[in-house]
C-alpha cells in the first residue's frame, strides 16, 4: 500500500501529540501567543547544557493549569503586559539529572552566573536540588512578565534560576520597582488560581492541580 508524503507528516505529527499522557496539552494550543523559553532546552541554565528529556521548546503542562495560565496572560495584556515561561513539565529524568550533576562538585561551569555565593556542595542541604520536583506533576510554571512595548521582561531583581536569597520573593534589598514587578506577577497569578513558592519568585503551582501524589517521565519533543 502506498502513502502520500503529506498522510505520512500528518501521522507523524499526529503520533507526537498521542504520546501526551491523558490531561496534558501544548500550551501553544490554548495561548498561541505565549512566548516560551525553555532554559533547560538549552545551555542557559545552571548545570550549563542541555537537560535530558527536553527535546524541544515546546512547554506541557496540565490542561486545567493552562486554562489558568491564559486567563492570566489575558488579564495583563489588558495592560500592555504578557507572560514570558521558562520551565512548565520537567521529566523525571531532568530532575535526576540534577541530583547526579550536583553530586559532581568538579562540574561549575555556571556557579558564577547562577549560584555564586553558595557552595556546590550545600545545594542539597540548601533546598536547590530535590530528587523530586513539582514540575514532574504538570502544573507547576516557571515565568515572568514582558513589557508589551520594549518585548523586554520585567526587571524582578535577580535571574531566573538564582540560587541565592536574591530570588526569595519578599528579598528587601532590592529597589522599590524590582519589589513592584515581583508583587505584580504575585498579584496576577494568586487571583487565577496559582500559588507561589517564596523562595523563587518565578515558581507558581495551580492550587487545583489534578496529580499531586503523580511523577511523569515522558520526553518533551
Amino acid at each position: 500500500m502506498k502513502y502520500t508524503l503529506t498522510f505520512l507528516l500528518c501521522l507523524f505529527f499526529s503520533n507526537l501529540y498521542a504520546q501526551l499522557p491523558k490531561g496534558f496539552v501544548y500550551v501553544k494550543d490554548i495561548i498561541p501567543d505565549l512566548e516560551v523559553e525553555l532554559r533547560y532546552f538549552t545551555s542557559n541554565n545552571f548545570v550549563g547544557k542541555p537537560i535530558e528529556g527536553y527535546y524541544s521548546n515546546k512547554l506541557i503542562l496540565t490542561e486545567e493549569t493552562a486554562k489558568a495560565l491564559k486567563l492570566v496572560h489575558e488579564a495583563l495584556q489588558e495592560n500592555n503586559l504578557c507572560l514570558k515561561v521558562y520551565d512548565g513539565f520537567r521529566p523525571q529524568r531532568a530532575v535526576n539529572q540534577f541530583v547526579k550533576w550536583a553530586k559532581d562538585l568538579n562540574d561549575t561551569i555556571n556557579k558564577h552566573t547562577f549560584y555564586p555565593k553558595v557552595k556546590k556542595r550545600n545545594l542539597f542541604k540548601a533546598g536547590y536540588i530535590a530528587s523530586s520536583s513539582g514540575h514532574s506533576r504538570g502544573s507547576t510554571v516557571d515565568l515572568t512578565i514582558v513589557d508589551g512595548n520594549t518585548g523586554m521582561p520585567l526587571d524582578m531583581g535577580s535571574l531566573y534560576d538564582f540560587f541565592g536569597q536574591e530570588s526569595w520573593v519578599n528579598y528587601k534589598n532590592i529597589t522599590e520597582r524590582q519589589k513592584a514587578n515581583r508583587q505584580l506577577l504575585q498579584t496576577y497569578m494568586l487571583k487565577f488560581g496559582f500559588r507561589n513558592y517564596p523562595k523563587e519568585w518565578w515558581h507558581f503551582t495551580l492550587r487545583a492541580e489534578p496529580f499531586r501524589d503523580t511523577y511523569f517521565d515522558f520526553a518533551i519533543k
